[in-house]
């Protein structure tokens, strides 16, 4: 076989790229990871941090399916914490500060250690198809990688233009060049594209700050690993730091407001509401005398600091004004300065459920490009979208995850079925089966569909079974077992008890040599056994509407007695299942019973 023949070609090596090359290679594909520079894959552009409320459940899901995050980020992280510690185990998450330098180095010697996997520098610029299918990649340089499968994880580098006040950079990301070629080969491929817009703030000389003034906070104690491969974590744990902006900053910022590209109209495309930037607070938030920042070390070194609370564009002589006036940080001196990025992504509602685009068969999205933002939410994309790529390949159903079944579900139902307006975050309100979808339990969701795509390795898989035969064990045990003629089960259900705790020191239960998540996952089934029963009943109503398909090929515009507003958005979001379908905008109970009579009428192609 030639170098350039390959099963699939994956073009970013950013979080999502490289979940998406690992997954596909692993499975079985010949794969072509196409990068711009082989020292910023797996790069943290911005936070170097993995995890928070709801990106914490997915970064717990990769892991659970055999990608690399969690292994990675227990690896090299540098401050761990569980967020949400005194709220419900299906709002807490964990959270990780990394090494961001370590990070980047550990993805990448993974990849260059998988089978079936390549890595190439090189600039992609065209997409070539046949007759709507995927054939091959061309590149800047001249060469073509020839392959049925291409998927795009592009990030923030197409078309990327970079602000600092009146200054525009032409890039991806600071220091690195933008695509520019490649829009226009998706615009001739028929997608359509839009603009969003991101933003840093910036990172300053650790040694020139003057932490010991500062608020100090501490990881946990004892850190809970993100990978399920990993019992415990012994990495030295660093701090990191708060401060507060002040009046003095918000006048400054205030009377600079003409030279900031976001007020100015230097800037037109639409940003993330969550992660203002600190002139958006200062406007948003004009009743506000403070704002809380956050000084977090980016490596185990702590040479840099991210400035994590005060991303902005303003001009670089503003924000210099802006450190000067930050308690701790008024002799910092600034290793670069906060920017803006505006760039292309393509609006997710052209894609089918498997992160295929529905023009172009083979070619699949995955990150940013689909409107999202936070490594988190790509990792998730890039996983899913390297085992459908490979599963084509091998002529598998399309994996296809429920809102039931995984944040990383949800995340791409909702992609599908919603539109979008800003840069997608996922957030544990976005999710209806929060209580079924913790962070504990992404392995006994995701683990057995990671197994049967060919992701998930013996070890892991035999560790998975290990914890099933453990909980089982423990479970039978407090079921069957009494005291005061109440089983310890039943005892365990009621709110504010020990009994586990008490439980773990007896000679029966030491015996049985369990780990730490074995006690956690069946205290969190006792405690919560009848919230889960209900939900599991309201699951089952949202299946039994999941499962009944529509045609792809059904003429909305055909169906008597719909409403014209709901033929023009089911039309355009084109929904795989009567569940989407319901999940759209403006679409009503009435308008999917009018579908479902329609179809009965002509041959019941409901499946």
């Amino acid at each position: 076989m030639k170098t350039n023949e390959f099963d699939c070609v994956v073009i970013g090596g950013g979080h999502a790229g490289v979940e998406a090359a690992h997954a596909a290679s692993i499975i079985g594909a010949k794969t072509c990871l196409l990068t711009i520079n082989k020292d910023t894959i797996a790069k943290m552009s911005c936070n170097p941090a993995i995890g928070g409320l709801a990106k914490g459940q997915i970064a717990r899901e990769v892991d659970a399916m055999g990608g690399l995050m969690g292994l990675a980020i227990d690896a090299t992280g540098i401050q761990f914490r569980l967020l949400n510690r005194s709220k419900g185990p299906a709002v807490q998450a964990p959270r990780a500060q990394a090494d961001k330098y370590k990070y980047k180095d550990y993805i990448r010697t993974q990849l260059e250690q998988t089978a079936n996997l390549t890595i190439v520098e090189a600039t992609a610029t065209q997409i070539i198809t046949e007759k709507n299918n995927v054939r091959a990649v061309r590149c800047s340089d001249g060469r073509i990688y020839n392959a049925p499968t291409v998927i795009l994880t592009t990030g923030t580098f197409l078309r990327g233009l970079m602000h600092i006040g009146t200054e525009q950079l032409a890039g991806g990301r600071l220091g690195e060049p933008a695509a520019k070629e490649l829009s226009e080969s998706l615009r001739q491929l028929g997608l359509e594209l839009g603009r969003l817009k991101t933003g840093t703030p910036a990172r300053l000389d650790a040694a020139t700050v003057d932490l010991a003034r500062l608020e100090v906070q501490q990881g946990d104690e004892n850190p809970i690993p993100f990978s399920f491969m990993n019992e415990i974590i012994t990495r030295p744990q660093i701090p990191c730091w708060i401060t507060y902006t002040n009046e003095k900053i918000h006048k400054l910022i205030r009377d600079n407001l003409h030279r900031a590209p976001l007020y100015s109209g230097q800037i037109t495309s639409t940003g993330p509401r969550y992660c203002p930037s600190i002139e958006t607070k200062v406007v948003r938030f004009a009743d506000k005398k403070r704002h809380q920042v956050f000084l977090e070390p980016e490596d185990e070194e702590q040479s840099t600091i991210y400035c994590n609370g005060i991303s902005t564009s303003l001009p670089k002589d503003v924000q210099g004004q802006i450190f000067k006036l930050l308690p701790g940080t008024e002799n910092a001196r600034i290793v670069h300065y906060g920017y803006a990025i505006e760039y292309d992504y393509c609006p997710p509602i052209q894609l089918k459920p498997n992160l295929e685009t529905r023009k172009v068969s083979g070619l699949f999205l995955a990150g940013q490009i689909n409107g999202t933002s936070g490594y988190e939410e790509a990792a998730g994309q890039g996983i899913l979208a390297g085992i459908n790529a490979a599963g084509k390949l091998q002529g598998k159903e399309p994996l296809i995850l429920g809102r039931d079944q995984a944040y990383i579900g949800v995340m791409i139902d909702d992609l599908l079925t919603k539109g979008l307006d800003e840069p997608y975050r996922m957030f544990t309100s976005r999710a209806e089966y929060r209580l079924v979808l913790r962070a504990d339990n992404a392995d006994r969701r995701l683990t057995q569909i990671g197994k049967s795509a060919g992701l998930v390795d013996e070890k892991r898989w035999a560790k998975f079974q290990d914890k099933l035969e453990n909980i089982n064990k423990l479970k039978s045990y407090l079921k069957n077992n009494r005291s005061e003629g109440i089983s310890f089960w039943d005892q365990l259900r009621r709110p504010h008890n020990t009994l586990m705790e008490k439980m773990a020191e007896s000679p029966d239960i030491k015996n049985m040599n369990l780990t730490e998540d074995v006690f956690q996952a069946v205290a969190i089934d006792a405690k919560y056994e009848g919230y889960l029963a209900k939900q599991r009943r309201l699951v089952a109503g949202f299946i039994a509407l999941e499962s009944k398909k529509i045609p792809a090929d059904l003429d909305y515009d055909s169906i008597a007695h719909l409403r014209a507003e709901a033929k023009e958005k089911l039309s355009v979001f084109r929904p795989s299942t009567f569940g989407q379908a319901s999940r759209i905008s403006g679409i009503t109970p009435a308008d999917i019973t009018v579908i479902q009579i329609h179809l009965k009428k002509n041959n019941d192609r409901v499946v």
